[in-house]
């Protein structure tokens, strides 16, 4: 490769390298992620009951629910703060985190005075059995307090993506899955708490990864703060642009993983809590591609914004050769240890056994959605929002379609179909618009 080829942007050429530089502490981060939802559905699996099981799942798709509403703070400020990064401009850096982070603590403290209403609004569409949504219920009115928390996580993630401090978020999410962790085992099998014992742990550490994600970016804070024009008109039309566009996809897509929860709830107790528990599978898949989707984000940004096209072909190239490869590991990791993981996540023998029915669909997952998620990352890094946006459209109208048609003659297996069919509609959708990516750093 030729010296002009090589050169990169922000931190130097991209490389095998660099992406992986980035690269793994994500996905090391992100694969550790699902450990909340399989260590509070170990947990609460240990009771040996399904409805326990159920209720966390149902009251953890709720809240995901309403939280990735403002998922677009993670994806908007990762591509906006690796577009200022890629351009030089330090200050703008700062300064885009500082309106993401206001949004995210104004979301979260909205969330908590409206809980009522919105709890409601959920299990109305929920048909969940009385004693899975009153044990959902206990644990919800404890969750919803770590809303600011989380939902600024999501701008300080997409910040230290951007610039590459992607050890940072593994240390926070080190430190959100111990404290996780150790409060269960402690709360639930110690003191006997039950499905709150889940609540308060998970509570607990998710205001103390923000507390240390703020720590990390203190120096960005302060520069953003001394930074003219933040909330200047032409910088606020941006935002609104980018983040409206990635706030519908997110609604569009968290409606389709809630609509399939539900509908798994409207089979009974024991589909309900064997969906929750594969779940976990399809958690740990986007974790884990999404880590390299990440490094996709920051070097496709800062291609962009240093208006060098041909660094975003070699930015989106190498970092999918990676995922491409990730995925391939996890379908045979699926294979070969997913009944193993079953067990660990239940000792129900009835979810066991319904479980292990739907696990050839986990085998599929990964080598069907990993397309999707890596054109998930360049369009995110070159801020290519709307075109994010009529992909999903089209993307959940195929899911809900499959749906209606696949779900009465396969039930449950109908619905796994459906979420693949989702996946593909998507990567198809973003394919075909990926020379837009390379236009934009034009």
């Amino acid at each position: 490769m030729s010296g002009a080829a090589a050169e990169g942007v922000g931190g130097g050429a991209i490389t095998h390298r660099r992406v992986l530089a980035i690269a793994l502490p994500i996905v090391l981060s992100n694969a550790t992620i699902p450990l909340l939802g399989m260590v509070d559905t170990g947990v609460v699996g240990q009771l040996g009951r399904a409805e326990p099981i159920g209720a966390v799942g149902i009251g953890a798709v709720i809240l995901t629910t309403l939280y990735w509403v403002f998922g677009f703070l993670r994806m908007g400020t990762s591509g906006l703060v690796a577009q200022a990064r890629g351009a030089g401009d330090a200050a703008a850096s700062g300064a885009h985190l500082l309106r993401a982070l206001a949004i995210g603590v104004a979301a979260g403290v909205a969330l908590i005075i409206l809980q009522g209403p919105l709890v409601a609004a959920a299990f109305r569409l929920s048909p969940a059995s009385a004693e899975v949504e009153a044990l959902a219920r206990q644990y919800l009115a404890i969750r919803i307090w770590g809303a600011p928390a989380t939902i600024a996580m999501y701008a300080l993630t997409g910040w230290l993506i951007a610039v590459e401090r992607t050890r940072g978020i593994l240390a926070v999410q080190m430190l959100v899955n111990a404290v996780n962790i150790l409060l269960d085992l402690w709360f639930v099998l110690g003191l006997g708490l039950g499905v709150p014992g889940v609540a308060w742990a998970t509570l607990a550490a998710e205001w103390s990864g923000a507390a240390l994600a703020l720590w990390f970016a203190r120096a960005a804070i302060r520069g953003g703060l001394r930074a003219g024009g933040l909330w200047a008109r032409h910088h606020v039309v941006r935002l609104l642009r980018v983040n409206g566009d990635i706030m519908i996809r997110s609604v569009l897509l968290q409606a389709a993983f809630t609509s399939f929860m539900f509908l798994g709830a409207g089979q009974g107790d024991l589909p309900l809590a064997a969906n929750q528990v594969l779940l976990q599978f399809v958690s740990i898949t986007a974790f884990a591609l999404d880590g390299v989707a990440f490094a996709a984000e920051a070097l496709v940004g800062q291609a962009v914004g240093a208006k060098r096209p041909g660094m975003v072909r070699r930015a989106s190239v190498l970092s999918s050769q990676w995922a491409a490869a990730g995925a391939v590991l996890l379908s045979l990791a699926f294979a070969v240890g997913g009944g193993a993981l079953i067990d660990l996540l239940t000792t129900s023998p009835e979810v066991r056994e319904v479980a292990r029915i739907y696990l050839p669909w986990m085998i599929l997952m990964p080598v069907v959605g990993v397309a999707g998620w890596m054109l998930d990352g360049i369009f995110i890094g070159a801020t290519l929002t709307r075109q994010m946006r009529n992909a999903m459209v089209l993307s959940v109208a195929i899911f809900f379609a499959a749906v209606i048609v696949l779900t009465p003659p396969f039930a449950n297996h109908g619905l796994w179909m459906s979420l693949l069919l989702l996946n593909l509609a998507r990567a198809v959708a973003m394919w075909r618009l990926y020379p837009q990516a390379e236009a934009a750093a034009r």
